[in-house]
């Protein structure tokens, strides 16, 4: 019979432990059920600068709260596009939307008024130094040296992971959306906080 070697096998326990301990991601996202972070930061709708506040938008109805990398660049354009389209949908369900990066306010409320993005009708929220994304446990990363936006201006903030939390009046997290490209991301939102409103009106 073969025999075994103690020492061995501890070993290769902690190297399949390490395997797996790098093969998560050093953040995970807040979920369904945990109470929601509440922030107050700085926004933008349709190039006006404001103060935004999660506590305040919660009492007119749900909100969504979506996080992306940055304004100006493909994926973020094309979201906000699609959000600002279907702006009417999401204001029938009861429900308001805030974007959130770690733009400057300044870059935002020129993204705000844009009209093939934001349109004056979505308002995004700077978070430039990150704290909002890390209390909904985001991970954020460097912005690649030399990386540029759809204007040919350079990004020197950090990128926030393109996440959407779905907050229901009583401050929780009725849905957490990764993984999407931006338009299923949108297209998600919608569905969830219209089936929200039914069951509203259901009771």
């Amino acid at each position: 019979m073969k025999s075994t070697n103690p020492d061995r096998t501890l070993l290769s326990r902690l190297v399949l432990g390490c395997v797996l301990l790098t093969a998560l991601p050093a953040f995970a996202a807040l979920e369904a059920g945990d109470k929601a972070p509440d922030f107050r930061t700085p926004a933008a709708l349709d190039g006006r600068k404001f103060s935004f506040s999660l506590q305040e938008a919660l009492g007119r109805g749900p909100v969504v709260v979506y996080f992306y990398p940055s304004a100006y660049t493909g994926g973020c354009n094309l979201q906000a596009h699609t959000f600002a389209v279907n702006h009417a949908k999401f204001a029938a369900a009861g429900a308001s939307v805030i974007g959130v990066s770690l733009d400057s306010i300044e870059r935002l409320a020129e993204f705000s008024a844009d009209p093939e993005y934001c349109a004056g009708k979505i308002p995004v929220a700077s978070d430039v130094d990150g704290s909002v994304a890390r209390s909904f446990d985001l991970s954020i990363r460097d912005a690649a040296a030399g990386k540029k936006d759809t204007r040919g201006l350079d990004i020197s903030h950090g990128l926030a992971e393109r996440t959407t939390f779905i907050v229901t009046p009583d401050g929780r997290i009725a849905a957490t959306l990764s993984g999407l490209s931006p338009v299923e991301n949108v297209a998600k939102s919608l569905e969830f906080v219209e089936t929200l409103a039914r069951a509203r009106s259901s009771q």
